[in-house]
């Protein structure tokens, strides 16, 4: 019964808001003051490294919690235009109360950079909620193996810091990849967890020193065996590669539980295919040649602004139907041609002509 009945004070009241959710009216008095709406102030700002911004956000009510290894989608506005980004939160596991993410930024990474250029105590993010499945068991293994290298480091380390805060007993052997000792956001505290907690073995890589170490099967072959070891692993798709291919030799596929940050689209990518067709956007009445590449990436080179997120499939903010035409998804390399589907544009590139509700 309250629940039905906040259900009716909500529609009630965002009918008398009509033309506008009640959000958009309550946000001109304070931007942390919402209705539906999800968002987070920025508490705390620290720049770990040079490459690096890290945040301490305070989300409004409606903020759930997530589990470690989880993401969560954040916009901001830059420049007048709603950019939403997805990325993982490196505290604890939590049910409500603060959310800690760390951001790098990347050459190409437009809204990283722009965090980590301008992100402030005050500055309101939206926040959606935490989602995905690279996520610890509910009964837990009896060793944890955690890899990382770069940006990846952040699901893991939710990890790791949710099993030392509930006192987990078994082995962490954590394991981080990184281009310098520099680079390594949060090195002092994995440092002294590896020194002071008696079940957490640190192992931090450098691979642009003068000892530089990409991963080898030697780097966790002595842990990763152990009965009832379960592997985690987030990074690059070269690490992601080397590691898959050890687990596969050594008998440990199906140990192995993996999280991509970037799209790899070499092997499924054929660049002797002839290029065809036109793509034409409905919503915008705009048609353009097909050059091959995504239809998120010719939408933009068209001059459009379409929603999205993560930019490889994993959170389906691109989502938009295809009315006819055949796309091929980038990471699977599947044709589908049946008209009036939803496709995820990010993902999908257009084979021959192509029409889409953008």
């Amino acid at each position: 019964m309250p629940n039905t009945l906040a259900r009716l004070v909500e529609t009630i009241v965002e009918a008398t808001a009509s033309p506008y959710p009640v959000d958009r009216y309550l946000e001109l008095i304070d931007p942390m003051l919402t209705w539906r709406d999800t968002r987070a102030k920025v508490v705390d700002v620290r720049r770990q490294t040079d490459r690096s911004v890290t945040l301490t956000l305070q989300p409004t009510r409606q903020w759930t919690g997530h589990r470690p290894g989880q993401y969560v989608e954040v916009s901001i506005v830059i420049n007048g235009v709603r950019q939403r980004r997805h990325f993982s939160p490196a505290n604890a596991a939590t049910r409500s109360g603060e959310l800690e993410l760390t951001v790098t930024a990347h050459s190409d990474g437009f809204v990283s950079r722009h965090l980590r250029e301008n992100a402030r105590p005050g500055m309101v993010l939206g926040l959606g909620r935490a989602e995905g499945d690279f996520t610890l068991p509910t009964e837990l293994p009896d060793h944890v193996v955690l890899i990382s290298g770069g940006s990846g480091i952040t699901p893991v380390l939710s990890m790791m810091r949710t099993l030392v805060a509930e006192g987990y007993r078994g082995g962490i052997t954590f394991v981080h990849y990184a281009r310098t000792p520099d680079d390594v956001p949060y090195r002092a505290e994995l440092e002294a967890l590896g020194r002071t907690v008696d079940n957490v073995d640190v192992r931090l890589h450098y691979t642009r020193t003068a000892t530089g170490e990409h991963f080898t099967g030697a780097h966790i072959a002595d842990v990763a065996g152990i009965d009832g070891a379960q592997l985690y692993l987030c990074g690059p798709s070269s690490l992601m590669a080397a590691v898959r291919e050890y687990a596969d030799a050594a008998g440990l596929a199906d140990r192995l539980h993996t999280e991509a940050f970037s799209l790899d689209t070499s092997v499924v990518v054929d660049p002797d295919e002839p290029i065809t067709g036109d793509v034409t956007y409905s919503a915008a009445d705009v048609t353009a040649p097909n050059d091959g590449r995504t239809l998120l990436e010719q939408a933009e080179a068209a001059g459009l602004t379409p929603e999205y997120g993560c930019r490889m499939g994993i959170c389906f903010s691109c989502t938009k139907v295809r009315t006819s035409g055949c796309t091929r998804n980038i990471l699977t390399g599947e044709l589908d041609s049946e008209p009036d589907q939803h496709i995820q544009i990010c993902i999908n590139a257009p084979v021959g002509d192509v029409e889409i509700e953008v």
